[in-house]
């Protein structure tokens, strides 16, 4: 089965970007996001890294990270995608048990 563009950019490394509230993050996130809320994005940009690193963004429902996009896009980001919520995200690969 054909991975979608978002498994595939998390699957060969991306940086995945949770842009929701740091309490909505330590309630539930995606393994291996990093957190950065929408409202700190501009200031705390250079945490993800060089610029033409693939970035994949998502928050809860796509509004805010669709923001964040635009804002990463503006510094000079040239691979960002918008997931979506985090329901939108794809399954993880490897589930890494506790």
């Amino acid at each position: 089965m054909a991975l979608n563009p978002v498994e595939e950019l998390i699957k060969n490394g991306a940086i995945v970007v949770d842009v929701r509230t740091e309490e909505e993050f330590e309630e539930e996130h995606y393994p291996n996001a990093k957190c950065i809320p929408v409202n700190e994005i501009m200031q705390r940009a250079n945490e993800i890294g060089p610029k033409d690193n693939p970035v994949v963004l998502y928050c809860a429902s796509g509004a805010r990270s669709a923001y964040a996009a635009r804002i990463l896009k503006s510094l000079g980001f040239s691979k960002v995608i918008n997931a979506g919520g985090l329901y939108d995200m794809p399954e993880p690969l490897e589930v890494e048990e506790a």
